[in-house]
């Protein structure tokens, strides 16, 4: 196993300080791991010691110890057989262009669930649903669409979700009634919105704890987050692909209803209640041709069980 995925894999339990360092080596490797320890600490934001107490608690002797290996590694990935192919692949690829996108964004994706330690999507769920305040959702132009979603899905989990929309100047506002017991969410990726960036800062000055979706090359808003989740972005087209954050946003969610299951269930069956009795989902027999009356497709008693069991699956 590279370093990358123990790094990304790990199932140490890490100090924040420690996560943080794990968070600028995935971000930025393995050139993040090339420099010296304090080089490293100052990135994270964390004391020379605390690199050093990562590293033993990895397994490995010391800094110099982890940067021999990181090396090592390397130098066996530029001798690659396969990374030769790659470098040698001629640049018109007979493909064609869907699926050279496709291979595109499926690499970014791979970059993504690497990039960042599954410890940080557990994290990330818990500082959704332990929430004791309100909830508030923000995202860019384009990003905004993925805080929406996320807003969907939050709601049927629990109380107290705002999502802000398309950010107005009236909004701002909102900051009057926010403070330590709320959560800020956002999405911003590059090109970064000055608006998103001013309201997060002042949100932050309130008090509010933020968790932040961002990419590799980080909004300024990492500076203020108390968590921030890395997603590549990079496709073969003008435009950055977004798919890679609406999986990681999804993600989080599994993660949510792997572990939260139990504590989420009653409130999921009484929405599903709520939305039969206002024909909002569709009973089977309503299809052309449908047999006997069967469950409805949101009917909780059909699809809640495996809440039972600890195991959900979602389509």
């Amino acid at each position: 196993m590279s370093i990358r995925e123990e790094l990304a894999h790990t199932t140490l339990v890490l100090t924040s300080a420690e996560a943080k360092i794990v968070q600028v080596l995935l971000a930025d490797y393995p050139m993040s791991g090339l420099g010296t320890a304090t080089r490293l600490a100052k990135a994270a934001g964390v004391s020379d010691p605390t690199v050093m107490r990562l590293m033993v608690k990895l397994g490995y002797g010391g800094f110099a110890a982890f940067q021999g290996k990181l090396l090592a590694e390397i130098e066996s990935r530029l001798h690659s057989p396969l990374l030769m192919m790659e470098a040698k692949r001629p640049a018109n690829s007979s493909d064609g262009t869907v699926n050279d996108y496709f291979h595109s964004v499926s690499d970014s994706l791979e970059r993504t669930r690497t990039a960042v330690a599954s410890q940080s999507y557990g994290r990330a769920a818990k500082m959704l649903l332990d929430c004791k305040g309100q909830v508030v959702l923000l995202g860019g132009r384009f990003s905004r669409h993925i805080a929406s979603m996320l807003a969907g899905y939050l709601v049927q989990f629990r109380p107290g979700v705002h999502d802000i929309g398309s950010l107005a100047p009236t909004d701002f506002d909102l900051l009057i009634d926010l403070g330590k017991r709320d959560l800020l969410v956002v999405f911003d990726y590059r090109r970064y919105q000055s608006d998103v960036v001013n309201f997060a800062r002042q949100a932050r000055e309130r008090g509010m704890g933020i968790l932040l979706f961002t990419d590799p090359w980080l909004s300024p808003i990492s500076e203020q987050a108390d968590l921030t989740l890395i997603a590549a972005i990079e496709a073969n087209s003008p435009f950055d692909t977004l798919a890679t954050a609406v999986v990681q946003m999804e993600t989080v969610v599994a993660h949510a209803l792997e572990t939260e299951g139990q504590r989420v269930r009653k409130r999921i069956e009484d929405i599903e209640s709520i939305r039969r009795a206002n024909g909002v989902t569709l009973d089977a027999s309503d299809f052309a041709g449908a047999g006997p009356k069967k469950a409805a497709v949101g009917d909780p008693a059909k699809w809640a069980a495996p809440f039972v069991r600890g195991k959900h699956k979602s389509t």
